[in-house]
């Protein structure tokens, strides 16, 4: 009787916890990821603003598009992050799981792009 209590009080979830917390962290070292990309946008923005005041205005518009850009891809990473993690906590339950390459190329190629702007601002400056 016991036994039978403890097999109906089981979940999908809980046959596959060790995948479902592997996801989990995977989704909060995006979140962090994210934080920190917004972070090199509002650092960028920051430092320009204290530098001296007769930097060109093309370094004014490179500091601006770096802090933007990279708002929005912390911003972006965020919804990707938490939709690769609900897709992912289907397809474990599913055991249909796939790995999210699309997912890691896009946000990888908008990382490359920050960090090519930021070292064409750090030129001109």
């Amino acid at each position: 009787m016991e036994k039978d209590l403890e097999q109906k009080q089981k979940t999908i979830d809980s046959k596959y916890i060790q995948q479902h917390l592997a996801n989990e962290r995977t989704f909060l070292a995006w979140i962090r990821t994210a934080i920190a990309i917004i972070g090199v946008g509002f650092l960028v923005s920051n430092l320009h603003e204290n530098m001296e005041p007769n930097l060109s205005q093309v370094s004014d518009y490179l500091a601006n598009i770096i802090g933007i850009t990279s708002v929005g891809v912390g911003i972006l990473t965020i919804i990707m992050a938490t939709i690769a993690y609900l897709r992912k906590y289907k397809a474990i339950n599913n055991q249909t799981f796939r790995t999210p390459k699309i997912t890691v190329i896009t946000l990888g190629i908008f990382v490359i792009v920050i960090a090519f702007i930021f070292g064409i601002y750090f030129l001109l400056m």
